[in-house]
Formats: structure tokens, C-alpha cells, sequence
């Protein structure tokens, strides 16, 4: 069966960098000209062998599973197990971040929303380092994660970012919670869903309030040789970076710049800052720790049930917006912060 891969590198940066000629960087050539190959399959339509059952459920069961396996170089999965749920450190950085980084998902999800794993079953989490050689982008697969190393003149290893790890393994989430079609302003939202969560698993990790966040994903896997911070940020959409090679970030913040594409789906990766930019203002009018907050709004809305999976923007604003009402009440901060932050962006509630 077709597996969807959900990269972090969005498809612009890497056609960007495959049309390169540059001598000097002909390997991250060469890289993105391999890894674009690789996204063929999120250029189709969602198989139905890929769709997983909905699991809107929310009580905990089963305990955190985490099984870590090394594809050494080569693009066959999963590779040899190198560390399981328990065991000590490897002292292979990649292993060991991607272990700590599913953990730290694990218990956003069940810590604070209890939910029992991205499945709601107590699903096992899976991910495979070292794979291939230099592979530039790291991916939901339909069952595990998969990290590749980058190819070190753009792209350092992809597990240095928590942002990317919980970014991808939160695809997971929303294959077994919405399964958003992954095209348009659903596609968007799908990119959007992992960026907030992504982010929530680090400001929780790090201990940080929305003020003191940095709220930028992918912080960490560009070499010191790019002008940037990340890879999105849903602060400010179209500033994570501005570099001679890369181009600059061409995310919208507002429905006014949103682009009309058909590329990348629909622009799954670019309209996506305009939703991330709206949980932004929302997280930060509140204050406090944001995944107690808007996050917790967010959260209810994907497992409200009132989602369809070619869901637009307007839909999954007014189910936010629902959702604050619900658990906060519809006259109270919280819902009014919600609907100013979709105003602000021009998305009507």
C-alpha cells in the first residue's frame, strides 16, 4: 500500500534546492533531488488502506511504548531495534532524541488531554533513525516516524528539533482523530494541527508560558551556513527565514496574502501559517501555559467530532469557537480570545 509521507521540509524549499548548480553545494543538491522523489505518495490522495479508525475517546489505557530502530544508511524499514521502551540512552544522538521526543509527546496528549497514545488505544510509538544517506526531511509514515540526517550543508539531523518530532508524530493523532484530506485549506489545517502541537510539546517540555516561547518549528536542523531561525513560525508567519539559497518564507499570516496554488497540494505547507497564526493570537492573549489554554480548545475541537476531513478554514474556526464556549463558557475570556484571534486573520467565525 501507498504510505503517506507528511515531511517537515516542505516540497518549494526542496525543488529550490534540487534546481541548485552551485558546486559547493552539490551534495544538498543532489540530497533534495532524492527526497523530492520520496514525495511522490503525498501527492495522492489518501488510500483508503492508509485510513485509520477514529478514535475520539479520551480515557487513558496502556502505558507509554516507545520502540527506536536504526535503518543504518539505508531506506528499508524499520531497521534493527537499538532501543525499547526502558532501556538506557544508546549514546547515539539521534536514537536518543527521537526516544526523549516521543516521550515528551506521549505525555502532552496523555498528561494533560488523557489520551492514551496518538491513537487513543495505547498505540506503541515507533520511529527509525539514520535513514538513508544524507536524507533530507523526516516523516509520518501511516505507522511510525522516520528521520534521516540531513545533508549537512542545509539540513543537519532532523531529530535535533523536539518541533519536528512532535510536529510529524502529531500527523499520527490526526490520521487516527480527523484523517484531514491532505489537500487545500484541510491540508492546511492537517500542517497546522502538527505545528501548534508541535510547539505545545516543547513550551510544555522546556516549562515556558506563551510569552516566554519561541513559537518557531524545525528551531535547530538548519547548518549555521543559512540566514534563519526555522522553518515556520507561527509568531510571525514569512520571517523564519530570508537566505540567498532557500529563498525567503513565503507563509501567509492573514487570508489577505493567502496563496492560490496548485502546488504542494494546495499549499498545505504555506496556508498553513495562517491557522497557526490565529492559535498564536489566541495562546498569547490568554497567557499562561498555552496547552492548558487555546491548546486544550484546540484539542477538544479535533475530538468534538465536528470535523469533516475536507474541512476549510471558516468550519474549523467555528469549531474552536464552539469548543471555548463548551469548556469555558460562551460569554467568557477564553471564547472571545478565540474569535478575536480568527477575526484578526480574516477568517470569519
Amino acid at each position: 500500500m501507498h504510505r503517506i509521507h507528511c515531511g517537515i521540509v516542505p516540497p518549494h524549499l526542496l525543488t529550490r534546492l534540487a534546481a541548485l548548480r552551485d558546486p559547493r553545494l552539490s551534495v544538498a543538491a543532489r540530497a533534495a533531488r532524492h527526497a523530492l522523489l520520496e514525495l511522490d505518495p503525498v501527492l495522492q490522495v489518501r488510500s483508503e488502506a492508509l485510513r485509520a479508525p477514529v478514535r475520539r475517546g479520551s480515557a487513558v489505557v496502556g502505558t507509554l511504548t516507545r520502540r527506536i530502530s536504526d535503518a543504518g544508511g539505508r531506506e528499508e524499514l524499520p531497521g534493527n531495534l537499538v532501543r525499547a521502551e526502558g532501556a538506557p540512552a544508546t549514546g547515539d544522538s539521534a536514537a536518543d532524541e527521537a526516544y526523549d521526543g516521543l516521550g515528551a509527546t506521549y505525555r502532552l496528549f496523555s498528561e494533560e488531554y488523557g489520551r492514551s497514545s496518538i491513537d487513543g488505544a495505547g498505540k506503541p510509538l515507533e520511529a527509525t533513525v539514520h535513514y538513508g544517506a544524507g536524507y533530507d526531511n523526516a516523516f509520518w509514515d501511516g505507522e511510525r516516524m522516520v528521520f534521516g540526517d540531513g545533508d549537512g550543508e542545509i539540513f543537519g539531523r532532523f531529530t535535533a528539533s523536539l518541533t519536528v518530532i512532535s510536529h510529524e508524530l502529531t500527523h499520527g493523532f490526526t490520521q487516527y482523530s480527523t484523517n484531514l484530506e491532505y489537500e487545500g485549506q484541510s491540508g492546511a489545517l492537517n500542517e497546522s494541527l502538527s505545528d501548534v502541537f508541535g510547539v505545545l510539546v516543547e513550551q510544555r517540555a522546556l516549562g515556558q508560558d506563551a510569552a516566554a516561547a519561541s513559537w518557531l518549528v524545525g528551531a535547530g536542523i538548519f547548518t549555521a551556513h543559512v540566514e534563519g531561525k526555522a522553518l515556520r513560525s507561527l509568531e510571525a508567519p514569512g520571517t523564519a527565514y530570508d537566505d540567498d539559497v532557500l529563498g525567503k518564507d513565503p507563509q501567509p499570516a492573514t487570508m489577505s496574502d493567502y496563496v492560490d496554488t496548485a502546488s504542494d497540494n494546495g499549499g498545505v505547507h504555506i496556508n498553513s501559517g495562517i491557522p497557526n497564526h490565529a492559535f498564536y493570537l489566541a495562546a498569547t492573549t490568554l497567557g499562561g501555559p498555552a496547552w492548558k489554554g487555546a491548546g486544550r480548545i484546540w484539542y477538544d475541537a479535533v475530538l468534538n467530532g465536528g470535523i469533516p476531513s475536507d474541512c476549510d478554514f471558516p468550519t474549523f474556526a467555528k469549531t474552536t469557537q464552539d469548543a471555548a464556549g463548551k469548556r469555558f463558557g460562551v460569554e467568557s475570556r477564553e471564547a472571545d480570545a478565540v474569535a478575536d484571534a480568527w477575526s484578526r486573520v480574516g477568517v470569519p467565525v
